[in-house]
C-alpha cells in the first residue's frame, strides 16, 4: 500500500536501469537456433515450437539448412514414410503424408508440419520429396481451341 501511495504521490524513487544487459538481441540470432539432435524429442519439440516464427529452429538437411516450423509430439507406432537423412541425428527421419516425423534419442518422435528453405521457399514437410517435381498443364482439344481463339 506504501508504493501505490508513493507512486501516486509522484514521490516514488527512481533508479535508471543499466543498459548493459538490457537487450534479448542475442537469443534472437538465427545462428543460435541450430537444433542438437542428441537430446529426447519432448527437448526437441520445445526447441522448435520455441523458435516458431523467428527465428526459427533450423537444421542441415542435403547438404542444405531447411527450417522447421509447426512441431508437435508423436505418441503412435512409427510412421511409414520415406527415409531422410538429417545431419547430426542419430537416426533418419521419416517424410510422411502427415509431415517429417524425426526421432529424440529416447526413441519417441516429433511431427513437424512445414519446411523452409535458404531461398524462403516454405513448403508442407510432407510435399519434402516431391517439391522439385514439376507437373505439365495437359490441355484438352477443346482447351487447346480456346488458347488459340485467345491468341
Amino acid at each position: 500500500v506504501e508504493a501505490v501511495h508513493l507512486i501516486a504521490d509522484g514521490k516514488a524513487p527512481r533508479i535508471p536501469q543499466p543498459k548493459e544487459g538490457a537487450t534479448y538481441e542475442g537469443i534472437q540470432k538465427k545462428e543460435n537456433a541450430e537444433i542438437s539432435w542428441d537430446q529426447p524429442a519432448a527437448v526437441l519439440h520445445n526447441w522448435i515450437r520455441g523458435h516458431d516464427k523467428v527465428p526459427g529452429a533450423w537444421t542441415t538437411i542435403n547438404g542444405q539448412v531447411v527450417t522447421l516450423y509447426g512441431s508437435s509430439l508423436l505418441d503412435a507406432s512409427v510412421p511409414a514414410g520415406q527415409e531422410l537423412t538429417i545431419k547430426g541425428a542419430s537416426r533418419p527421419g521419416l517424410v510422411t503424408k502427415n509431415g517429417l516425423v524425426v526421432f529424440g534419442n529416447d526413441g519417441k518422435m516429433v511431427l513437424v508440419r512445414n519446411l523452409q528453405f535458404e531461398d524462403g521457399k516454405m513448403i508442407p514437410a510432407s510435399k519434402y520429396f516431391s517439391a522439385d517435381e514439376t507437373t505439365a498443364l495437359e490441355l484438352t482439344e477443346e482447351e487447346k481451341k480456346m488458347a488459340e481463339d485467345i491468341r
